[in-house]
């Protein structure tokens, strides 16, 4: 089992940039998907982009794919996701997660709270 820790999360003002990580210990994510998702007040927990470990292609919701970057250092065991020009409603609870396949989620971090001010 893969322990994910998220770190990196804050406040900025629209138009900003934040760059959150998240660091993996445990069994190395050697054949994983490293994911970020994002959960704002009320609303449901959405895909925001995804990393393969083994081949490094990238995965991105439509709607950020202009604006923010998922990268990898393995060195590190640490993804990292890239906000710029970060917008209010971009202001949600980010998540780190972990699993064999796309969009499938086997281990989870506890988050990091991002806020947007307008």
């Amino acid at each position: 089992q893969v322990q994910l820790v998220e770190s990196g999360g804050g406040l900025v003002q629209a138009g900003g940039s934040l760059r959150l990580s998240c660091a993996a210990s445990g069994r190395t994510f050697t054949s994983y998907v490293i994911h970020w998702l994002r959960q704002a007040p009320g609303k449901e927990r959405d895909f925001v982009a995804a990393i393969s470990s083994t081949t490094g292609i990238t995965y991105y919701e439509e709607s950020i794919k202009d604006r923010f970057t998922i990268s990898k250092d393995d060195a590190k065991n640490t993804v990292y996701l890239q906000m710029d020009t970060l917008k209010p409603e971009d202001t949600a609870v980010y998540y780190c997660a972990a699993g064999p396949y796309l969009k499938e989620y086997k281990s989870w971090g506890q988050g990091t709270q991002v806020t947007v001010s307008s």
